[in-house]
């Protein structure tokens, strides 16, 4: 098992879920630019882990230079290879990777309110009460109409994005699409803001992450 986050990410080679689920992500992610009106796109990717789902589709996106972003990531070595990937990508001058805690709302500061937000990898590292005080801070981090892009997997028989997707539609998201991995264990959906940007986070914590690696879902 994966003693790290760094080694985790070498999950992506050998599991067909996370292949799935990546593949998923970057659709989505190609829709949201797709959908986005002429001009400036602004994104925010919280636990980015080394930038792979936006990297990876920004690398042929006709709207690559319309983006301006900021990834959040914990992880010196993925942030690391996260920057090594934007500066072949010749991104350097409109993506910038922070080496930070995405959970502390001032590594947001100047980013947001974004046209995209990418929160995948980090629901099911939540317990049901950080969960709901995430989702309740999506609203610090999004301007009117953005994409909120995210993953939940499933275990044991539940369907914990079947939750997610509630929560949402209660916070002013409404969704755009869902899929389920061809493993069946893993959602990913896509939601779009309809309610009004809040100008403070409502605490500059917006959520606790308490996952580990070989227990990720």
């Amino acid at each position: 098992m994966p003693k790290d986050w760094y080694e985790w990410h070498d999950l992506y080679k050998t599991e067909p879920r996370l292949q799935q689920r990546l593949e998923i992500v970057r659709e989505f992610i190609t829709y949201s630019l797709n959908s986005s009106p002429d001009g400036a796109i602004r994104i925010v990717s919280l636990c980015a882990g080394d930038g792979r789902d936006l990297l990876g589709t920004l690398e042929n996106h006709p709207r690559a230079k319309d983006v301006s972003a900021r990834l959040v990531e914990l992880n010196p070595q993925l942030v690391e290879r996260g920057r090594a990937t934007i500066e072949s990508l010749g991104l350097a001058q409109q993506i910038e990777f922070i080496n930070g805690d995405a959970a502390i709302a001032s590594n947001y500061v100047g980013a947001v309110p974004a046209d995209i937000v990418i929160v995948c990898g980090v629901f099911g590292n939540l317990s049901e009460a950080e969960l709901n005080r995430l989702l309740d801070n999506l609203s610090f981090l999004s301007k009117p109409g953005a994409f909120i892009i995210w993953t939940r997997g499933h275990s044991n028989g539940i369907p914990y994005s079947d939750n997610v997707r509630k929560i949402l539609h209660l916070t002013d998201f409404e969704e755009v699409n869902f899929k389920l991995t061809a493993t069946g264990d893993m959602g990913i959906g896509i939601h779009q803001y309809v309610g009004e940007t809040l100008p403070q986070p409502k605490e500059q914590q917006l959520f606790v992450f308490s996952g580990v690696p070989n227990k990720a879902r």
